[in-house]
């Protein structure tokens, strides 16, 4: 029971993760974009501060830890094709959404928070297309690790 509630919560973490940027994607970041350079490195600026508090801590690291501990509880039980799809959950949230956010999407987040209140178009220039585009590819690792650990829940006997 214990082990599908951690698939259960990774299945709901992961969805929670692809929601959220996904959102960023088809509505913050075009709306942001038809605004003023200004409005879109500030709103950038506090939305970074904003973001990390507990709710998104859990979502962004949800899908690793609860994904890891379902593999975990999976060693070793008769349910092969599960525990496969697991682990796959968990290297596509740990590669597509971990590394990414960590390698590309956090140093032009500290980039636009390092740059002040200073030429606000070239700040922008630097920022938005390079964020944009690693943002999607989250997109689509949180989207494919979700459907990961949901076919992994379909599939249980």
């Amino acid at each position: 029971m214990l082990t599908r509630v951690v698939l259960l919560l990774s299945m709901v973490t992961a969805g929670l993760s692809a929601g959220l940027f996904f959102a960023f994607a088809y509505a913050v970041m075009p709306g942001l974009a038809r605004a003023g350079d200004r409005t879109l490195v500030t709103a950038m600026q506090a939305v970074n501060v904003t973001i990390l508090n507990p709710m998104f801590l859990v979502v962004y690291l949800g899908p690793v830890v609860f994904g890891t501990a379902t593999v975990v509880a999976l060693l070793g039980d008769e349910q092969g094709d599960v525990l496969g799809w697991a682990i796959a959950g968990v290297a596509i949230s740990l590669i597509g959404v971990i590394v990414v956010t960590a390698a590309f999407n956090i140093p032009l987040n500290n980039a636009l928070d390092a740059s002040g209140d200073t030429d606000h178009a070239a700040t922008r220039q630097a920022f938005e297309s390079p964020w944009n585009r690693y943002n999607a590819l989250r997109t689509i690792a949180s989207t494919a690790a979700f459907g990961c650990f949901a076919w992994a829940g379909l599939i249980w006997s």
